[in-house]
């Protein structure tokens, strides 16, 4: 017999022939097997197939060890190429060829029949005749492999066809040819998204991008033991061990969730993962919205996946092994029925797409498949339908760091990029969303490759490395525009705008069809809507739109979106803020996006077309702020090239714009998020003179319960900073701000009466920076609340000391901030000196009989100084905290969110100390109450986790 290294070196030539139209799934089960190194494996995937193959061939025959390897690995990929390469496998794989160690074999014991069944077999020679319950059994087997055999080739084609779709991930790359996209080969670009367990609660927030790195921070303290990895979605889970049928995976636009699916099917595709499914159907909802006329589910997919439609009745015999993936529930235009009643709807009844989605999630239509549903946070998908939710969290730091390395190939420039991100608020909360780390990567650069120091011209393409959330995405676009604009020129001093002048009139057309469709919330375009703005998509290869639209090819449809929705904004903010010149339009059009006000009249083309529905204005924010900061770069001069018409001279923009600021205001009374929102826009303008004449107007600003980041904590430092008055209150509770978000507030804290940080995941760090606020001459702050957040006892004697000698501070609370014994060590010496002090609560801490000995004393004193110490002490007190518990059990966020399960427990310990002291009365009944509400509470937490 020829060796295996013999054989595979006289066929090499046909090996390599047969695989390098694909060769990803060789390549992979060869690093899998360990013939190939991981190191050695990515290299491969940058080369062009053939030379790829070529390598792993030459290194396979170098040992006979890693020949007979190759030769089984042949036998496990052969149904992804041709028949001729299975031929040969059948021809030379054989376990004789392979040296496989034959099995040893099968010892039959006779065992004595027991039982009726085996009574009728005994006695019986070898052609005794079968029951007919035995016989049917034999019949079923051999159906059944009959079935398989029927659907190995379509299923093989299905596998071929997903790898192909999945294997490439959209990114940006420079180069040419074949090998210009290797880089974002899925094994090579995809980092791990942070997924964990879910207790499904809505967030109502229409525009989640600046919402998630306070929500991160905190999952990944309380819920880091409920971490789970993308490809074990449906693995199972709790105490019984079961598998879930139903899982849902939301996350906000942007964090990963389209890409850790598309990974999942490639690692089924290629045979490493879920192999407990015969066939994974992939649907898309953005695809689904074009289904107008009822069909079947059996017709759907026959037409989705033409290859699958003999095959699809033998599949549906065994609907266990089948695993749907609906991807993107919130662009699915069709009004979903939750509430209907099941109907009698099997894989043959055709209803409208909205009743089979409906019927197919909550598992009337199939209970035995499996369903994975991805969707945003907005979207409603009631959780008694899944057995799992899931939420997608994007990267850790560390992921960022992964990411970033991965992008470039310089590891010099990576490390660079990662250090200005790091150490830019804006940059670093947006990196931890995968979509703004890539276009963040992809907008840098230019600024840190090799060679850009050496270009000193003030004309010359760059700008500075940008900060703001405009400039990043501008930097993007003009990146792109530049590359294909001066593709084979070395002109790197090229001024801005001759660059832009060349692709005038494709983004002027690019940015109004993103603004008018926009505004009636469209996202998916034909053919025809591109041409009838003036996008010709046969340019989309051949110029920088391949960075902006993407195409959606499948079986029958042809379809195109832009690369992500705030691309589009940010292409519509560009659209507006070249084509309003007057002053009067551009008050007028911030009248309409901010406030749903229709223009009065202008001829302005942005205002139009105003068709817009004002209950969805929060969808324009994003925008608004994309409009704002493209604003200020045509007013600096950055978008000469592009604009239509010059502004309208003698006028003040920053001027008249912060006169609109200021009415904003003073004259409205603003929602929470639409002042954070006129807080952004102000930021992105980023001009002081309209900031300083809008800031006075601020007296109070309530975000309570909006879940804030560092860079909304940013934008309220940058507007409040040009202020010179006291801010009445300033509410930030419940708003998981952070250490690192309260640094940033730090410089005008001083400036606040009522500072409310309840709940804000802050430690003995935010005492100390608190403290030096409380020190500080101008300081102004009368009240201070600063419940629930682990200040501890260091952070407590820091606060206790900034008050010996403070005279604003009227009321502190401090409840349920880990106050122990040692807490109180310093609070009579330094607050009977205090006074201004009035109110100090202290529940829910354990600071022990010594602590309360110390209380006695300060209270004797301080005769003016009223110290609530024990929850019983006051009604008011008492209410206020069974109000608390009613909102955590409407709320079951809260219960994670900031720690609340602790807090409720320290309440707890709280109660019962005090409970002994007072067993009559009003307080008591309404601390018995509270107790009983929380006992409750937290055994259905316990049992919702467990």
């Amino acid at each position: 017999m020829n060796s295996a290294q013999q054989l595979l070196r006289s066929q090499r030539d046909l090996l390599l022939k047969w695989t390098l139209d694909h060769p990803a799934p060789l390549l992979r089960w060869l690093r899998d097997a360990e013939v190939l190194s991981s190191a050695h494996y990515l290299s491969l995937l940058e080369r062009s197939p053939s030379n790829a193959v070529a390598q792993a061939l030459e290194m396979v025959c170098a040992t006979e060890e890693s020949s007979l390897k190759f030769l089984q690995v042949l036998r496990e990929v052969q149904d992804y190429y041709g028949r001729d390469l299975q031929v040969w496998v059948e021809r030379h794989c054989r376990d004789d060829h392979v040296s496989k160690p034959a099995p040893a074999p099968m010892k039959v014991e006779e065992k004595k029949p027991k039982g009726p069944i085996a009574k009728l077999f005994k006695g019986k020679s070898k052609g005794f005749t079968l029951t007919t319950e035995v016989k049917a059994k034999e019949e079923l087997k051999h159906s059944r492999s009959a079935k398989l055999a029927n659907i190995r080739v379509p299923i093989s084609a299905h596998k071929t066809t997903l790898l192909k779709r999945t294997e490439q991930l959209k990114c940006y790359s420079e180069g040419e040819g074949a090998a210009s996209n290797s880089a974002s080969h899925i094994e090579i670009r995809y980092t791990d998204l942070f997924v964990t367990e879910d207790d499904d609660s809505v967030d109502s927030s229409q525009h989640e991008y600046f919402d998630l790195a306070s929500r991160r921070a905190r999952i990944y303290v309380h819920q880091a033991c409920q971490r789970i990895r993308p490809c074990h979605l449906l693995g199972p889970q709790g105490t019984s061990g079961r598998p879930p049928k139903r899982v849902k995976v939301k996350g906000i636009a942007g964090i990963g969730k389209s890409v850790a699916v598309q990974r999942l099917v490639y690692e089924w595709a290629i045979g490493k993962n879920m192999r407990e499914f015969t066939c994974i159907f992939d649907l898309r909802f953005r695809e689904l919205n074009l289904i107008e006329a009822p069909l079947s589910l059996l017709e759907l997919l026959g037409e989705r996946f033409r290859y699958l439609k003999a095959a699809l009745p033998d599949l549906f015999t065994s609907p266990s092994s089948l695993l749907f993936i609906l991807d993107g529930l919130d662009e699915f235009k069709f009004t979903l029925d939750w509430s209907s009643p099941d109907k009698n709807t099997d894989i043959r009844t055709k209803v409208p797409v909205s009743e089979l989605m409906v019927a197919l999630i909550k598992g009337s239509l199939l209970p035995e498949a499996s369903v994975i549903l991805t969707t945003r946070p907005t979207t409603a998908a009631p959780k008694r339908f899944f057995q799992r939710c899931c939420v997608v969290l994007g990267f850790e730091e560390d992921q960022v760091k992964e990411y970033t390395t991965k992008f470039y190939k310089d590891r010099e420039v990576a490390e660079k990029v990662y250090n200005y991100i790091l150490n830019n608020d804006n940059l670093f909360v947006l990196s931890f969303i995968p979509l703004y780390c890539y276009i963040i990567c992809t907008a840098m650069a230019e600024f840190f490759s090799p060679g850009y120091q050496d270009v000193g011209d003030s004309k010359s393409l760059e700008l500075n490395p940008p900060r703001t959330v405009s400039e990043v995405y501008f930097c993007y676009l003009f990146t792109a525009v530049k590359h294909h604009a001066l593709r084979g020129s070395a002109e790197r001093g090229t001024p801005r705008s001759e660059v832009l002048s060349l692709a005038k009139q494709q983004l002027t057309n690019l940015g109004k069809l993103a603004y008018e469709n926009l505004l009636q919330k469209k996202i998916m375009f034909s053919r025809a809507d591109l041409e009838s703005f003036g996008v010709t998509p046969a340019d989309l290869q051949s110029t920088f739109l391949c960075h902006i639209l993407q195409p959606l090819r499948e079986e029958t449809v042809e379809m195109f979106s832009f690369f992500h929705l705030t691309v589009q904004e940010h292409l519509a903010g560009l659209y507006c803020a070249t084509n309003l010149s007057s002053q009067e339009d551009i008050i007028q059009a911030l009248d309409f996006w901010c406030f749903g006000l229709p223009p009065p009249s202008s001829t302005a083309a942005p205002l139009q077309n105003t068709d817009l529905n004002t209950d969805k204005l929060e969808s324009l924010q994003m925008f608004t702020r994309f409009f704002m900061g493209m604003l200020r770069a045509r007013l600096a001069g950055q978008l000469d090239g592009l604009v239509h018409c010059p502004m309208e001279r003698g006028v003040d923009i920053p001027a008249r714009l912060g006169l609109w600021f200021q009415d904003q205001f003073k004259g409205r009374k603003l929602k929470n998020r639409a002042a954070l929102n006129l807080l952004h826009c102000l930021m992105e303008f980023h001009t002081k003179e309209a900031t300083s004449m809008a800031a006075p107007e601020i007296k109070n600003l309530n975000l309570f319960k909006m879940k804030l980041s560092v860079v909304d904590c940013a934008a309220m430092h940058y507007v409040l900073q040009f202020s010179p008055h006291t801010l009445q209150e300033l509410n930030l509770g419940y708003s998981n701000i952070g250490n690192r978000g309260l640094n940033r507030l730090g410089p005008i804290l001083h400036r606040c009466e009522s500072l409310y940080l309840r709940y804000n995941c802050l430690d003995k760090q935010a005492a100390i920076l608190e403290s030096a606020v409380l020190k500080s001459n101008e300081c102004q702050v009368k009240k201070l609340f600063m419940c629930g957040n682990n200040l501890g006892p260091e952070g407590v004697l820091e606060l206790w000391n900034a008050l010996e000698h403070n005279t604003t501070v009227e009321e502190l609370y401090l409840d349920i901030t880990g106050i122990t014994e040692r807490g109180t060590e310093n609070i009579v010496a330094c607050l009977s000196k205090n006074t201004s002090l009035k109110t100090l609560t202290i529940v829910g801490n354990d600071i022990g009989e010594v602590g309360r000995r110390r209380l006695r004393e300060l209270e004797q004193r301080r005769p003016d100084l009223r110290i609530i110490a024990n929850f019983v002490d006051d009604l008011g007190l008492l209410q206020a905290y069974l109000d608390w518990v009613e909102e955590i059990r409407a709320d079951r966020d809260q219960m994670d969110s900031v720690k609340n399960a602790d807090a409720l427990q320290s309440v707890l310990k709280g109660l019962r100390v005090a409970g002994e002291q007072v067993e009559k009365g009003q307080n008591a009944e309404k601390a018995k109450e509270l107790r009983a509400n929380i006992e409750e509470l937290l055994k259905s937490a316990t049992n919702l986790i467990g």
